[in-house]
C-alpha cells in the first residue's frame, strides 16, 4: 500500500469585506492626505528607491491618528482572531495584537522586493484601492531556500504544488500569512497608484 500525505501547510487567508466601499472611499482619502502631509515618510521612501509613498519608517500611530483606519483595525482585529482560530493557534488565552499598521502608495512601476516579517506571528494586507492592472502580491515556498538540487516544479503543478504563487487582489481584500512566508510586490503596471495598508499582528 502506497500513501502520499500533504505535511506542514502554509496557509493564505483571503477574506473579501462586504459593503467596503464606503470604507475604502474615507480610507483613500486618509491615505492621500496622510501621505502629502507626511514628510520624513515621503524622504525615507525615496531614499530607499520605494517608488511611492509608505508610512512604514515615519508613523507608528495610524489607528489614533485617523478614524477610518480605527475602523479598519476592528475589522482587522476580527480576521486575525479568525485566521488564529484557522491556524490552531495555542495563545494561552490571549489574543494576537496588531503592533504595527502602515500605509503603501505604489506608483506605476513600483516594486517592493521580496521580504519576511520577522517579529510578528501575522502579516498581512489591506486593499483600499486596485486600479486596472494593479501588482499581484507574489507569495513563496518557505522551502525554496533548502531545496537545493531539486528540479523546478512543471508548469502545470496544482497551485500548492508551485514554488511561488501569485496573488491579484481586489480593493476590499484583507489577505493574511504567517510571517515567516516571503513575499513580493511585483511591478505595478497600472496607470495609477496602488493603495493597500500593511500590518503585523504579535502574540
Amino acid at each position: 500500500m502506497t500513501e502520499i500525505k500533504t505535511l506542514f501547510v502554509t496557509k493564505l487567508y483571503r477574506a473579501a469585506l462586504e459593503d467596503a466601499r464606503a470604507l475604502n472611499a474615507d480610507l483613500l482619502k486618509s491615505c492621500r492626505a496622510i501621505a502629502e502631509d507626511d514628510a520624513a515618510g515621503r524622504a525615507w521612501s525615496k531614499e530607499k528607491g520605494y517608488k511611492g509613498y509608505t508610512s512604514y519608517a515615519s508613523l507608528d500611530d495610524l489607528p489614533k491618528r485617523d478614524p477610518s483606519i480605527a475602523a479598519l483595525k476592528q475589522v482587522l482585529d476580527k480576521q486575525a482572531a479568525k485566521f488564529a482560530r484557522e491556524l490552531h493557534l495555542d495563545l494561552a488565552g490571549r489574543k494576537l495584537k496588531l503592533d504595527s499598521i502602515w500605509i503603501n502608495v505604489l506608483e506605476p512601476g513600483g516594486v517592493h522586493s521580496g521580504h519576511i516579517h520577522p517579529h510578528s506571528v501575522v502579516s498581512g494586507a489591506y486593499y483600499v484601492d486596485t486600479p486596472a492592472g494593479a501588482s499581484a502580491l507574489k507569495l513563496e515556498d518557505p522551502r525554496h531556500a533548502m531545496m537545493m538540487a531539486a528540479p523546478p516544479r512543471l508548469e502545470d503543478a496544482p497551485e500548492h504544488e508551485r514554488t511561488f504563487v501569485y496573488v491579484t487582489p481586489k480593493a476590499g481584500d484583507v489577505l493574511m500569512w504567517e510571517s515567516y512566508l516571503r513575499h513580493e510586490v511585483v511591478a505595478n503596471a497600472a496607470r495609477k497608484s496602488r493603495v493597500s495598508i500593511s500590518f503585523n499582528y504579535g502574540w
